[in-house]
């Protein structure tokens, strides 16, 4: 975010100017509607979260009942754009150098709010208690710094998709985000700030410090700075990026010659951290020495974190702290030290949004009044930093950020997200096909889609509010707003988590939603929506007069023409660009002859067969089936009768079978086999 920021010329590469110009629209954002306050001071960084409410457009679709539609030229379905007001939580971090002027920023901002206390934890928190509560006239009211965190890491494990990951240097991708899932406990907390705390946590509100460590990220600090002269911290993790730290360490092969085999040493591991420096008459470098020094540190905390993993039977151990801020070189070293150590029985795991931890605790402890936990909360790409790049090279700015300012924004959903129940295993499901982190490729390939389709979008968005005169100047803001996130995808595609077509399409649906554009494509689908549920008795028609067998390949052939729409592929949309008529059926003329690129539909046909007379000669037998997917076209009243049919049977006691019957089978068909 280093362009939100004006730096006097004259400033020094160690220091900033302090009188920074924070622009509204990017850094403090939504301030005249803030509610309530936290404040997490640390030893150099501040975090401050703050609640708003926040007003804009919500495309809803309206209800009809269609039994009473009758003339052909009545709507089925309608979109109506209503206004809408949602909570949101905002999240900034900032070096505590600028906390006067950022406190300046928000009294001059502040309108409606009515709070008369910010909660603060932290051990800044008494530093600058003074300073709050002149320049915001708010009380502040110290909260317990462990309790704090707790709070906020059971927060975000529970609330952002892809919080937590592995990190794997070597793999294909380096990043492996694990699955949001109820059931978090129990875990181990290492939390890494100037000290290191280790926590046991059990449950919501049962937790304990069951130890910790002087040689933390302050060691880290204060040790690199005597040895480099280097005094900022990112600047030290720049150093040992580009360091090596056999150049200084003393190896096992260095000692034995070797490795050293009977004890399972090989001889590449560190036998002493800084060695070399004790007897090799040279100098060493900066880069080198911070590497080693590096190396060290996170050697020592990950030993340790195993250590009381092992000695409390936990085998998920979360690292948090703005020691380890996304940096690979800490990560890699920590993993390898927790995965040597337990021979694989303990994972490591990393928090995109570690340093917030306190931040949100303190704000949840102030806001229990309002129950925050009874809602689901969701991470808004338009507003949030993503997690920083894994190379310093290729984005050297990113490294700097945190001398600059760092944003978490999260919007509170409808309603409460809950995992489907006849999942057999929730936090091993992955909804996705397609992992653009992974295929390179395929990354680029959407990517460009995307973005060539960016000017296209921004027509539509224009057109969407053709009464809107401001409506053009909007879209050009989105524009510019998601070209930029693309282009920060492209070089870090890790950013928010794995990357998936899913999460682009959530990306741009943000990136409008922030600009006041609930949908651009509202009046494209409200005609499109309408005409196909008009058509839908022509198609079930259709379907009646065909004999069983030529039914199930219609049925097979809609399935893939209707997907074409939904997956938008770009020959489509240049199709539907060029021919507005294109349809339902002009899709379906547009289908390949079979054999198609993946063709098993006559293997299907065979055990569809089988499956449908075993259903027919036993329908007991189903309870030993798991419907994991059941995909068809059907009617509301069918729908109810086999849900019925469903609990009379009990089916979703019986999970532990892996069968699975996939039906392309006319409704009516149906209704007459369960009936």
């Amino acid at each position: 975010m280093a362009e939100c920021v004006r730096l006097d010329s004259s400033t020094s590469s160690h220091t900033m100017d302090k009188s920074i110009t924070l622009p509204p629209d990017e850094i403090f954002r939504n301030l005249e509607n803030a509610k309530r306050f936290a404040i997490d001071i640390g030893g150099s960084l501040t975090k401050l979260a703050y609640y708003s409410t926040v007003q804009h457009k919500v495309a809803k679709v309206r209800s009809f009942d269609h039994n009473t539609k009758e003339a052909a030229s009545d709507k089925l379905y309608e979109i109506s754009v209503q206004e809408e007001v949602t909570a949101r939580l905002h999240f900034i971090k900032f070096e505590n150098a600028y906390i006067e002027t950022c406190l300046d920023f928000i009294k001059d901002h502040l309108v409606n709010t009515d709070t008369k206390v910010i909660k603060a934890t932290g051990g800044g928190a008494h530093k600058f208690k003074e300073l709050i509560e002149r320049k915001l006239g708010l009380n502040v009211d110290k909260e317990d710094e462990m309790t704090c965190l707790i709070k906020g890491c059971n927060f975000v494990l529970k609330n952002i998709p892809h919080e937590a990951f592995v990190y794997a240097k070597h793999a294909d991708s380096e990043f492996r985000f694990q699955t949001t899932y109820p059931e978090i406990f129990p875990y181990l907390l290492v939390n890494i700030g100037s000290g290191v705390s280790i926590v046991k946590v059990e449950s919501e509100d049962k937790f304990e410090r069951i130890g910790g460590s002087s040689i933390g990220g302050g060691t880290f600090w204060g040790l690199g700075a005597l040895l480099t002269k280097t005094k900022r911290f990112d600047e030290l993790l720049q150093l040992a990026s580009r360091g090596q730290h056999t150049n200084v360490d003393m190896l096992v092969k260095d000692i034995y010659g070797g490795s050293y085999g009977s004890l399972g040493l090989t001889g590449d591991l560190i036998a002493s951290s800084f060695g070399k420096s004790a007897t090799a008459d040279k100098e060493f470098s900066k880069e080198d020495m911070a590497k080693s020094l590096l190396h060290m540190i996170s050697n020592d905390i990950g030993q340790l974190a195993c250590l009381y993993a092992k000695l409390h039977n936990l085998s998920r151990v979360y690292f948090g702290g703005f020691f380890i801020r996304g940096h690979p070189v800490t990560m890699h070293t920590i993993t390898y030290s927790i995965n040597f150590f337990t021979k694989g029985e303990v994972q490591a795991l990393f928090l995109r949004h570690e340093g917030y931890l306190g931040a949100i605790g303190a704000f949840l402890k102030g806001a229990e009044e309002d129950n925050p936990n009874q809602y689901s909360w969701g991470e808004n790409y338009a507003g949030s930093s993503g997690l920083m790049s894994v190379s310093p090279d290729m984005n050297p700015m990113q490294r700097a950020r945190s001398g600059t300012f760092d944003m978490l924004e999260m919007d509170r959903l409808e309603r409460q997200l809950v995992n489907l129940p006849l999942l057999q295993d929730a936090s091993s499901y992955i909804p996705d096909t397609v992992d653009l982190t992974e295929d390179a490729l395929a990354r680029e390939y959407w990517l460009y889609c995307f973005e060539d389709a960016l000017d296209g979008v921004v027509k539509r968005a224009v057109a969407s509010q053709p009464d809107m005169p401001e409506a053009a100047e909007r879209a050009e803001k989105f524009r510019h707003k998601y070209r930029h996130k693309l282009q920060t995808l492209r070089h870090q595609p890790f950013a928010y988590g794995s990357l998936t077509v899913r999460s682009l399409l959530d990306t741009r649906e943000h990136c409008l939603n922030e600009f006041n554009f609930p949908d651009p494509y509202s009046k494209i689908k409200q005609r499109e929506n309408d005409g196909a549920l008009k058509y839908y008795q022509k198609a079930v028609k259709s379907l009646d007069e065909l004999s069983w067998e030529e039914r199930q390949f219609a049925l097979v052939r809609g399935v893939l023409a209707g997907n074409v729409f939904d997956w938008g592929a770009k020959a489509v949309s240049d199709v539907l660009e060029s021919d507005p008529e294109f349809g339902f059926e002009q899709a379906k003329r547009q289908l390949e002859e079979r054999p198609w690129l993946i063709d098993s539909y006559d293997q299907w046909f065979e055990r569809l067969k089988v499956r449908i007379l075993v259903f027919l000669l036993n329908l007991q037998f189903l309870a030993k089936i798991n419907f994991w997917g059941f995909s068809c076209l059907y009617s509301e009243q069918w729908l109810c009768s086999f849900r019925k049919c469903l609990k009379f049977h009990d089916l979703t006691k019986r999970r532990e079978e892996k069968h699975i019957i996939h039906c392309f089978i006319h409704p009516n068909y149906l209704r007459s086999l369960l009936l």
